[in-house]
């Protein structure tokens, strides 16, 4: 029960939440687990020093740990937007890892001409400082200040070494690794702020795409009504001045705007019958360019006979694909999908399969656009079935019957 919990919320995240979560807490491991992993070490090296020496130490490591993770964590949020740059908490893990760096160096058994044991965990806090810094600055900002804070403990170095020398050396050497862990990071949060982009450029197309629809739809409507409205209103002026005059010519205006109200009206539901019908082969085709961009490997296969079914079976099939591919989307983490049509004498069968199911959701087979499919089929004499699949695959095959119902034009 207690590893179900993290796992269904995990699966629960949206892709950008689950990259922010595994950078993030990479992060914080790193941070807690790496000064802490030296411990042994530590203890080794100071184990013929005075008694209170080590206890210092670890306080020391952890008031570190505990100041970087914060600065991650506000770092991650200043990149990603919602917050100010954490100067203050930069200034404080600054001043932490020094004084640590300073204690360690000092505190620590040496001898001439070699670095401390001590010195080990002493690079490793400047280390992550180089990396949390990284988050919270931009790069040569990060690269001046790091030269500030490696000047700063250059002199403890120099004198547990007992050598300028040897101490240059060490900070030298060590620098390309604290520069590679400061763009180490911040490549990190930028491919969650990428992730972030993409998915409010998609959430961004998504109703761009919605709204052209309706703009096409409005436009359709203005094209159908506008022209056959002002007719009306014409000729239902006229017919009011024909009868105030007591002209018999306005009974022939009042019939043709009845009749023209009659054809406007006529266009209307041909308008709307066009708009809340799909078409197999445009559906194919958009589910296709869909998945494909969501980088799942889609496979099509409608037969040759496939662009040739009557239109009513046409147009169900074509809703049945648009609702699979929205559900491929947002209730799997698929990276295969296939849709094949299968043909015989009276009746035709579409099936779609998809993987990267969760095992918590390969038996649902409700909701309301699947209650919906259900019922555009029903209506031609046809059914909805979720065959048994692969384990972390989902199956869904739609049948129609070729017969005179199924010829009948669609009203849905």
């Amino acid at each position: 029960m207690g590893v179900k919990g993290p796992v269904k919320r995990w699966r629960g995240l949206a892709k950008p939440q689950r990259i922010e979560a595994y950078n993030r807490w990479s992060m914080y491991v790193l941070t807690v687990v790496g000064p802490f992993g030296l411990l042994p070490l530590l203890a080794k090296a100071l184990a013929h020093s005075r008694s209170w020496v080590l206890p210092a130490l670890v306080a020391a490591l952890l008031l570190n740990s505990a100041v970087s993770v914060v600065l991650f964590r506000t770092g991650i949020a200043h990149y990603l937007g919602r917050r100010s740059r954490p100067t203050g908490w930069l200034a404080a893990g600054s001043a932490v890892t020094l004084a640590v760096v300073w204690g360690s160096l000092l505190l620590g058994p040496h001898k001439a001409g070699s670095p401390p044991a001590t010195a080990i965990p002493a690079a490793l806090l400047l280390l992550l400082w180089f990396a949390s810094a990284g988050v919270v600055m931009p790069p040569r900002y990060t690269a001046l200040t790091g030269a500030a804070l490696l000047a700063l403990a250059y002199p403890p170095l120099a004198i547990a070494c007992e050598s300028g020398g040897t101490a240059l050396g060490i900070l030298t050497s060590s620098l390309f690794g604290y520069m590679s862990a400061a763009a180490s990071c911040r490549c990190s949060v930028w491919m969650t702020s990428v992730a972030w982009e993409l998915d409010t450029a998609r959430e961004a197309q998504s109703r761009l795409a919605v709204a052209e629809e309706r703009l096409r739809f409005s436009r359709d409507l203005h094209d159908v009504l506008g022209r056959n409205l002002t007719t009306i209103a014409l000729k239902s002026e006229l017919a009011a001045q024909l009868a105030r005059r007591g002209r018999p010519e306005a009974v022939d205006q009042m019939t043709e705007v009845q009749r023209i109200a009659q054809e406007s009206h006529r266009e209307v539901r041909e308008v709307v019958r066009g708009y809340r019908t799909a078409d197999l082969p445009a559906e194919v085709a958009g589910a296709r360019s869909v998945l494909r961009a969501a980088d799942v490997v889609c496979e099509i296969d409608l037969g040759p006979d496939g662009t040739e079914l009557p239109p009513a079976v046409q147009s169900v099939f074509g809703w049945v694909v648009r609702e699979a591919t929205t559900n491929v989307l947002r209730h799997s983490e698929a990276r295969h999908c296939s849709v094949s049509l299968r043909l015989s004498a009276d009746r035709a069968v579409l099936e779609v399969t998809n993987d990267g199911v969760p095992t918590d959701r390969a038996s649902r087979t409700s909701g309301s656009g699947l209650a919906g499919l259900r019922e555009r089929l029903a209506a031609h004499g046809g059914e909805l079935a979720f065959p048994r699949a692969a384990p972390g695959s989902f199956r869904l095959t739609a049948a129609l019957p070729l017969t005179a119902t199924a010829l009948e034009p669609s009203t849905s």
